[in-house]
Formats: C-alpha cells, structure tokens, sequence
C-alpha cells in the first residue's frame, strides 16, 4: 500500500509525537472520557493543589507519580493513534489539488477544480490523467493504476458497465480514453471516508467497551466508597495507631481501582483497526471489527475465493484408438490462438505431459477461428495441398454438432468421459477435426493450494464455512468436498445469499461475507461483517462495514482473526488488571495496619500479615504507587501487538486465559511491589 507508513510504533518520531500528545491529553475534557483516569486525574489536581499547604518528599512523591501514571496512559493512547494519523497525512498528500475535465451539455469540455465537481457531473480521463473524483465509468475502458489507494503496483481494469465500473479519486488513468459519472458529494469521497476512519481519535466506543466502561467506573466507585470511609472507621478506638493522610488514601484509591485495562482499553480498540489497516482493510467503524470476532459462520464465493477462479486442463482422455500424444498434439493445436486462461493452460498441459511445444500459426499457415457464445466452439483452419483440417474445440453439444455435421459419431466412450467429468464437477471439452473425435480436455476451476487447511483452522475458530456458487449442485458439491467447505449454496442468486444471512441470524448466529457487485449490496448490509471489495461498484462500498482495498476474496479469513485477536488482547488484559488490584490489595493493606493494636511502641498482632515484609507502610504505599504506573507501560506493547491468536475453542481460551493473564496477575504485583519497595528503602525515598 503506497499510503501506508513504513515506520514502526517504537520509531523516534512517533514516540516523541506521542509524548507531547500524552501531555495535551492532559484536559480535564479530555480525561472525563475516561472516568477511570479521571478520578486519577482528580486525584493528582486535589495533591498538588494542597502540597504547599502539606509538603513532605513522600507527598511529593505520590502527586508525581500520578501524574506519570495519566501521562503513561494517555501515551499509551497516543502511540496507537500514531501510526493513523501518519496515515492521515500520507494520505492527504494524494488529495492535492486536482483539475478535472469537466463536461457541458453540448459535449465539450471545461477544465475545474476537482473541488467544484458535484454529485451528477460527467468528467472525460485520458492516459496520464488523474482521476479527480469518485464516481461510475459510463463510457469506454481504460487500465487504472489504483496503488495510491491500494499499494498495489499492477494496473486493474476499469470499464463502463458490470461490477468493474467504479473508479476512485486520486487514482490515474494509465491507457484509453473514459467518461465518468460523479456518484459521491463533496467531502464524501472515499478518500474523504478513508482519512476519517484512519484518524482514530474520532473511534467511536463500541458497545462492548461501552459495556466494560460501565463495569470499570462501578469497581472504581466501589473501592471510592471504600477507600473513603476509612477514616471513620479510624475513629473508634480499636483503630488507634493508624495513621491515614489524604494523599495515602487517594494512593490507596489509585492503586485498588482498575487503572490497568482503564489506561489501555482505549489503545486495544484503536490498534485493533490499525492491524486491519495493515492488512488494507478499513472498518467503517469499531463495531464492525468486534462483530467480525464474534463471527461464527462465513459466506465465501467460490470462485476468486475457493477456487483460483480459472479454469484449468487437468487432464487429456483420448478417444478409443487414439494415442494420448496424438490426442495432446491436437488438443494444442485448437489451442494456440486461445489467448483465454484455458487456452493456454491447454498449452502448458501439453508441454508438461508430452514435452510439446508451441507452433507458429504462419508457418502452419493456418487460420484462428475465435470463440463465439453462438458457436461454443474456437479452433484452426490448417491449410495444406490437400485442402483445408478443420480442428476444433469446444462444448460437448457445440461439437456433437460439429460431429454430426461433418459426419462422424462420437464414441460412447468419450461421452461417458464426458459425463463423468462433468459430474466430478469439471467442464469437458471435446476436440475433433472432420475425420475423427480426438478426445475430451478435463477442465478443472482448481481449489487453491492450502485453501482446505485454512477452512479447518476456521473450524477450529468455531467458525462454519458456507461456500456460494453459480455451479449446479452436483459440481457444487464436489468443490465443496474438495475444498472441506461445511455447506454451499448452489446455483445461487442476490436473493438466495441474503435469505440465509437472515436465516442463519434468526438461529443466532453471527454473519461475514464479501462482495463486489450491486446484487451482493442487500447481502452485505444485512450481514454482520460485510466485506466490500474496493474493485467492485460503489453501491457495494457502501453497503458493506468494511472494505478491502486489495479486493482478495480471502482476505475475509483475517479480518475474523484480527477481530477474535482484538476481543482476545481486551479480555486478557482485563483478567490482568482485575486480578492485578486484587493482589496489590492484599499486598498494600497488611503494611498500612501494621500499627494497629500496638502497644508501647511494639508491632501490632497484624504486622505478620506483612508477609512481603515491606519496609513501612509509607514505602509501601509509594511502592505500589509506582508498580501501579510503570505496569501500563509494561503492557503497552501488548496492547499495541495484540495478544498472540490460536485457533482454539472458547474454553480452551478461557482456561488459557485464567492460567496465564489471572496467575500473572495475582503473582507479578507481589514481586514488582517487594523489588520496588526494596529499591525505596534503600534509597531512603520514603
């Protein structure tokens, strides 16, 4: 991708964006988005405005580090929009100012800004011209460089009609001569939508985070009544010895609420679309990447997706009484003025089996006869002394005409063939001159290589594959065995796609699927995640969530991944974080009571729950004020990569889950508090 940024999140000149960027997120407007940091936002203001009034090195020390810990997090936030905005402004770049052809009523032409086209108006492109706005090819064909959008080096082609008719601004002409129809307003174009969805800082939460948000703010306001009604419990007498200050518990309550997930929660999601980004493909909004990893059943077309889309020779089967080189040495012959994918996978057959190669059509003096959709049928005409050989190749019932025609029989051998190959899911194609039916080509749409792996990694997912064709059942389902699809739709049509979306949706299910057509546009709105490809017509872009600009059919496979990653990275740093308070509560308090019930200067009954043995209450305090800040910045590349994915079941993940991110949450507090608490003492920090 051309636009895309080469640099890597730790690279100098984000990192030292991002750090100015932690400190102008600072605003208290900014923060209340966040309620979580903001009681740590409230928290520091409340310190440092009453540190004249009450300064000690200890107190000093708390206000700081909490402002370090809203620092840490709001850097956390801004390193993963980052690498977007450098996007941002890459692609602006391609949306300098353009001059377009504009075309009046009477035909001729008048050059504008590309920024006075509206919605309607027709523009002329030429080779060498860019395209100024987005919009539908209504006349001519022209070979399009679309790497400014896509990255992609090799020209597409571009034509008035059909699904490949959609151009988009900032692209270029490269041959021929088009009329185009403006189809978008002004500041709607796809670069327009393509800089807003990058610039993450407009991400919109998702439900689900929203969700999160509602469980993060009713634990902080839990451990805020808590925290705060401490010292009226320190005025009964059992509590004398105890000595809480206002900067201890708005320590303690920093330290207990969930700042972890809180600081980083935001970062997941924007890295989350980054990684999509990545990969070409823009979300239109975060939503659409959660629901892609909730997916459970995915609509594949077959062909471009499963298969390679062309069909290849796979096999010669000669006729009874015919050799297999002679069958070859005729099957290339009607072959050598197809430029056709099968044609010239005929030729490479050939060449491959029997070591036959190529022959000039000069020096055979012979005749291409083209295919037709009337005669189903292409071939030569080879001129020699003794007349003309009319070799032919085509349609079992084009050349049973031939045959018939020329009047000879095809064996019933070579119709058994034939039929066999056409219920094995292929397409025969006979080859005869007038003297003789040489035998049947085994065309095959060929399964990708790997294609079958990936589909049972999928399964492994929880997802179920639903492979659509245009192929009449019997050969569906040979694909579809081939391929290790789960189900397939055959001889399908728009409707047939939409209606089991809503029927696998009414079952509970959760629906992806890609499309490039106007008649795949019903289907890609009604499914979860629908999956527009960027070569196809606008209507399909905007239907779908999310749009590939790479058009690869199979590119739906890692959309669901990085969506489960995204949904992954959330859950296990929120396991982590919860358990993390857990442990730092059980850590901090016993060494805050250690005074309690002490008499004559002793330590209390409850200073041998100090199992750490931490220095003092106050080192321990600051201890876990630091550990508390420092673990965002530890996580942060987490965050960013996203949690390593395996194909594994819900279970399995939670298990893993629970043993991994719970167990590291409630062990590494302990060691991180007892190291740094060891390093205070010694330092005499507190």
């Amino acid at each position: 991708m051309a636009n895309k940024v080469s640099q890597s999140p730790w690279s100098g000149a984000l990192l030292r964006a991002a750090s100015l960027e932690g400190w102008k997120k600072m605003d208290p407007r900014v923060q209340v988005r966040n309620p979580v940091m903001a009681v740590v936002w409230l928290g520091a203001v409340v310190l440092t405005v009453l540190l004249p009034f009450h300064f000690s090195g200890f107190n000093l020390q708390i206000a700081l580090w909490l402002w370090l810990t809203l620092w840490f997090a709001n850097f956390a936030e801004a390193v993963a929009e980052g690498r977007g905005k450098a996007q941002a402004a890459s692609l602006r770049k391609a949306k300098t100012t353009l001059q377009a052809r504009r075309l009046k009523e009477d035909g001729s032409e008048e050059a504008v800004s590309a920024a006075d086209l509206a919605k309607g108006d027709r523009f002329v492109c030429e080779a060498g011209d860019p395209i100024p706005a987005d919009g539908e090819i209504i006349e001519g064909i022209a070979t399009v460089d679309e790497s400014a959008i896509t990255g992609e080096s090799a020209p597409v082609i571009r034509e008035s009609g059909g699904d490949r008719s959609a151009v988009t601004g900032g692209t270029r002409v490269l041959s021929d001569r088009i009329v185009v129809r403006v189809t978008v307003e002004q500041g709607q174009s796809f670069l327009d939508k393509m800089i807003g969805l990058i610039e993450t800082a407009k991400r919109q939460r998702t439900p689900n985070e929203a969700a999160l948000g509602i469980l993060l703010v009713s634990l902080t306001v839990i451990f805020v009544l808590v925290v705060f009604s401490l010292p009226l419990m320190l005025k009964y007498p059992a509590f004398e010895g105890v000595q809480i200050t206002l900067p201890i518990l708005v320590a303690l309550l920093v330290c207990l609420i969930p700042t972890t997930i809180g600081a980083l929660l935001s970062a997941i999601g924007i890295s989350g679309m980054d990684r999509l980004v990545r990969h070409n493909v823009l979300a239109m909004s975060g939503r659409a990447v959660e629901a892609a990893g909730d997916v459970d059943v995915l609509l594949l077309d077959k062909t471009g997706t499963i298969t390679l889309g062309n069909r290849q020779a796979t096999e010669f089967v000669p006729a009874p009484s015919v050799e297999p080189q002679a069958m070859a040495d005729a099957a290339q012959l009607a072959s050598l003025a197809d430029e056709t994918p099968e044609g010239r996978s005929v030729m490479v057959l050939a060449k491959n089996k029997f070591g036959l190669r190529g022959r000039d059509l000069h020096a055979l003096d012979a005749t291409p006869v083209k295919f037709t959709a009337e005669t189903r049928m292409s071939g030569l005409d080879i001129h020699s002394r003794g007349g003309v050989r009319k070799l032919r190749k085509g349609a079992v019932e084009a050349m049973e005409r031939f045959a018939q025609r020329s009047g000879i029989t095809l064996p019933a051998e070579v119709k058994a063939a034939a039929e066999r190959i056409a219920r094995d899911g292929g397409t025969p194609l006979l080859v005869a001159d007038e003297t003789k039916v040489y035998g049947v080509i085994h065309l095959k749409d060929v399964v990708k290589g790997g294609i079958r792996e990936r589909f049972e990694h999928l399964r492994r997912m929880g997802i179920r594959t639903i492979m659509v064709t245009g192929d009449n059942p019997a050969t569906a389902a040979a694909i579809a065995a081939e391929a290790g699809v789960d189900d397939f739709i055959a001889e399908a049509k728009p409707e047939d796609k939409l209606g089991r979306i809503q029927q696998e949706q009414g079952k509970g299910h959760l629906v992806a699927m890609m499309g490039d057509g106007t008649n795949d546009a019903p289907a890609l709105a009604q499914a979860d995640v629908g999956v527009a490809m960027n070569s196809g017509t606008q209507a399909a872009r905007e239907a779908g969530n999310m749009v590939d600009l790479d058009s690869n059919p199979t590119k739906l496979i890692e959309v669901v991944e990085i969506g489960k990653q995204l949904l992954m990275t959330r859950g296990s740093l929120t396991t982590f974080s919860l358990t993390n308070d857990i442990a730092k509560y059980f850590a901090i308090l016993p060494a805050i009571f250690i005074g309690l019930f002490a008499s004559h200067g002793a330590e209390g009954p409850l200073a041998a729950l100090n199992i750490m043995g931490l220095h003092s209450p106050q080192s321990a305090i600051l201890s876990a004020v630091i550990f508390n800040a420092l673990v965002i910045v530890a996580l942060i590349p987490l965050a960013l990569k996203g949690v390593p994915y395996k194909p594994i079941g819900a279970a399995e993940a939670l298990r893993r889950n629970l043993l991994v991110y719970g167990l590291g949450g409630l062990i590494v507090p302990f060691a991180g508090i007892k190291l740094i608490d060891l390093i205070v003492a010694g330092l005499g920090l507190a």
